[in-house]
């Protein structure tokens, strides 16, 4: 039976959380499952790997970009015989994969809510969301990429460690350098990867406000977003947007506080699985997309439901 190989991603020392969700999906295809990931260390994220079959560790002296990093994984691919590759819609899989696909001559569906891989088919949203298209695949080998928080992640199959391949990649051939790196702010949890997502728009009226929904979100571990009014108004770093013009986000929960609900917002975060509106305005659009809503002054109600959810649990 035909290899399925997957792209895991470990961040700043950390194995992120939805790998396990890849590694899940992966487990109950009934195949041989490859893993490959850049890691100097390997032995505390063995416990996330049990189950695989084999890991290929990529080591580096130096951090490796995208030109090197698909051309060694093409290699890979090709040497390991894996005719279906997988990786999560992140950021770097969203420039990674397309290298990957045009070195192997193999079609591609990104940003995937379906995949069955036996058919060689895939589910995404097109048009801003509003509509959801089926691809059928063909070729030698396929490539997906997969939406956070589209697969349940139920652990690991077993607690068998799999073979592990130390592979040494020589970054001097890199076509570009790497010059730096800047960091947003630490400890913030990855919207892209949360559960719960509480965002705030322009109602918000100023960058300290938002100290209301990061409180409320310290509670329920959850992630802080806003909308790009509140972005371009500079009451919340761009790293912080949802919406079409930036991220695309998939959480069990969403709290949209002081959002108007104008489609550029609602494209990036329309497949969340509960949405909930705050709004002093009853006629504004985002109720009418919402779950449960809320109208009401969102600086009474935030501190509200931050005491009621300390209460509860």
């Amino acid at each position: 039976m035909s290899k399925l190989g997957i792209f895991l991603e470990i961040k700043d020392g950390k194995f992120k959380k939805s790998n396990h969700e890849l590694i899940s999906f992966a487990s109950k295809q009934g195949r041989e499952v490859i893993a490959i990931l850049c890691a100097e260390k390997l032995d505390s994220h063995l416990t996330h790997l049990q189950g695989l079959n084999k890991v290929i560790q990529l080591s580096s002296a130096t951090a490796l970009l995208n030109d090197t990093l698909s051309q060694v994984i093409s290699e890979t691919i090709k040497k390991e015989s894996i005719t279906d590759f997988l990786a999560m819609a992140t950021p770097l899989a969203k420039d990674l994969l397309p290298r990957i696909s045009a070195k192997l001559a193999a079609p591609m569906v990104c940003d995937c809510v379906k995949i069955d891989l036996s058919a060689h088919e895939a589910t995404k949203p097109v048009y801003s969301g509003k509509l959801l298209m089926n691809y059928k695949l063909n070729g030698e080998r396929y490539i997906y990429s997969v939406r956070p928080n589209t697969y349940p992640a139920e652990g690991p199959s077993s607690t068998q460690n799999p073979v592990v391949e130390t592979l040494t990649v020589n970054p001097q051939s890199q076509g570009m350098k790497l010059i730096g790196t800047t960091k947003g702010a630490s400890g913030r949890v990855d919207l892209a990867e949360a559960d719960i997502i509480i965002s705030g728009g322009r109602a918000m009226q100023s960058k300290e406000n938002f100290t209301l929904l990061a409180e409320l979100a310290e509670v329920l571990n959850a992630g802080v977003g806003a909308s790009r009014a509140a972005v371009d108004a500079e009451y919340a770093s761009y790293d912080m947007q949802v919406g079409q013009t930036g991220k695309v986000v998939n959480p069990k929960l969403y709290l949209a506080a002081g959002i108007s609900g104008a489609i550029q917002h609602f494209v990036g975060m329309k497949t969340s699985k509960v949405i909930v509106a705050i709004n002093r305005d009853p006629e504004a659009p985002i109720f009418k997309k919402a779950d449960y809503g809320i109208v009401g002054d969102l600086f009474k109600i935030i501190p509200l439901l931050k005491e009621e959810i300390k209460r509860v649990f």
